[in-house]
């Protein structure tokens, strides 16, 4: 009897990880005005798949958008120009296997249900009194108390520096610049990783 719980529990675990792992790469959001890394390796990806032919500058301008749309029409996508979870899972299908194994060399895994937010919803102010801003994330300090670092395959690394009455337990409202990324974000159950 306790060989057929076991087993039941080891199937439920597993088919709780293959829905999360479907999520992982979820945290890119590249769209017209974004600057930084993302939008390096998003130019460099569709450079290589012979979409984009401009400088990789780290600046979505009107050059990389039209790449981005030519992408999607290419995969039936939804043609909006903005490189996504869904689009950037297409363009670079092995982001979710790397962004396991950086986790998993960097901490300890926890399940979590995520939302997002970002300064226009809120006073612009984290419970520590810092600047809502990309970077940080709010939890429940029982769970991941403030100042804790954790990784976020796909969004990359950021801070417990909030909390708020509807964080409780395995639950994460993870910060972005603009409204738009968060409301792109939504609401995921994702893996992340406690940096010890």
């Amino acid at each position: 009897m306790r060989f057929g719980k076991l087993s039941i529990c080891t199937l439920i675990c597993a088919m709780v990880m293959m829905f999360c792992a479907s999520a992982l790469a979820s945290g890119i959001l590249v769209k017209e005005g974004s600057t930084g890394a993302d939008v390096v390796t998003v130019q460099a990806l569709l450079k290589e798949k012979g979409f984009f032919s401009g400088k990789e500058d780290g600046v979505c301008g009107p050059e990389t958008v039209k790449a981005i749309k030519a992408f999607q029409k290419s995969e039936g996508l939804v043609v909006d120009g903005i490189c996504g979870p869904q689009t950037y899972r297409r363009l670079d299908p092995h982001a979710q296997e790397r962004d396991i194994e950086r986790g998993i060399e960097g901490g300890r895994a926890v399940f979590v249900h995520a939302t997002a937010y970002s300064p226009e919803e809120t006073s612009g102010v984290t419970a520590l009194g810092t600047a809502v801003r990309k970077g940080i994330i709010a939890s429940d300090p029982n769970v991941i108390p403030m100042g804790t670092k954790v990784y976020i395959p796909g969004y990359g690394e950021a801070v417990a520096e909030d909390c708020g009455g509807n964080i409780v337990g395995n639950i994460i409202d993870i910060a972005f610049d603009t409204h738009a990324e968060a409301m792109a974000f939504g609401r995921q159950d994702i893996e992340i990783y406690i940096l010890e």
